[in-house]
């Protein structure tokens, strides 16, 4: 039941506006997490800044052709590995793959394994997502606009099941489906926490990926994970507990199954979309345009211009 129901009234909606021209046409942007912070097979590389209305972005970002397609690569963690989990700007990340023209993002990410069966090295391409972060903004709106996305399933399905079928044609182990539990961080789990985890049916936990999924949800790009299992977190008695040392040697592993699963991926998705996410905000906003603040308005003109009147 959405909410405009509940309230009474129908989102204020408008036909949709002109854009001006986005700053490159990247149709397909890559976000690479720890081990992965470059994307090989790029030709005619070019690196974009891009400034944006909620600060900068991680690095900037490596936009080139892979397969006849332009993608847009962003180091999660910036170059060097030198942004935590927590310090990551994921609204100026996201927003800047809008600003690029990118329509389904990628999601490259270290996770550890809740689940006997998903073995160190293994790939994983979450479904859903649970949030344990306590400290981080996970939405565009707010400062006068109100809207409430549908999230009930966070992934794109159709860019699952491609990036999926990517990873098995890479030779990976895939587990398609699962729960992503997004921590804090920086620490690792307590065994307390992991146990915890499974007792709730997780596959997977890591430190990222739920305001990326939500963000771009917001934005109206499709959104999916490559999930590359490195450790058994501190849950599995007969396992080491997870440590820096164990993810940086499989990491090395897990990144060029990562690139050639990504490479496959890109080469299906040369059509258009039929997913719900393209239009996910099409029935989401409450506040009265009317009363949406003109500062607020201008900053989030890429994200909602199409559906507010001027």
């Amino acid at each position: 039941m959405g909410w405009g129901f509940v309230l009474g009234f129908a989102p204020f909606l408008a036909k949709p506006m002109r854009r001006e021209a986005a700053l490159e046409q990247a149709r397909v942007g890559v976000i690479g997490g720890s081990g992965l912070y470059q994307m090989h097979g790029l030709a005619s590389v070019k690196s974009v800044t891009v400034e944006t209305p909620f600060g900068a972005p991680s690095d900037p970002y490596r936009v080139g052709e892979l397969h006849g397609m332009t993608v847009a690569f962003l180091a999660r963690h910036g170059e060097g590995h030198r942004i935590l989990p927590s310090e990551i700007n994921f609204r100026a990340n996201i927003y800047g793959f809008k600003s690029l023209g990118v329509e389904r993002i990628i999601s490259v990410s270290a996770v550890g394994s809740l689940r006997k069966e998903i073995a160190p090295l293994d790939v994983v391409v979450p479904d859903q997502f649970i949030d344990r972060t306590r400290s981080r903004i996970s939405t565009f709106f707010g400062e006068g606009v109100v809207a409430h996305v549908a999230f009930a399933d966070p992934v794109c399905p159709d860019l699952a099941r491609v990036l999926a079928q990517a990873a098995r044609n890479a030779g990976a182990k895939v587990h398609e489906g699962g729960t992503y539990v997004c921590m804090e961080g920086p620490a690792f789990s307590t065994r307390a926490e992991s146990h915890l985890y499974r007792s709730w049916s997780a596959s997977i936990i890591g430190m990222t990926n739920l305001q990326e999924a939500k963000l771009a949800r917001e934005a109206e790009i499709c959104y999916a994970t490559l999930a590359m299992a490195t450790d058994y977190d501190c849950w599995h008695e007969d396992e080491e507990p997870v440590g820096v040392e164990m993810v940086v040697g499989r990491l090395r592993q897990n990144a060029e199954t990562a690139q050639r699963a990504i490479a496959a991926a890109v080469m299906g998705l040369a059509g258009p979309r039929t997913c719900p996410c393209a239009t996910a905000l099409q029935n989401a906003i409450l506040t009265d345009p009317a009363r949406i603040p003109e500062v607020t308005r201008r900053r989030l003109d890429l994200i909602l211009g199409r559906y507010l009147q001027k």
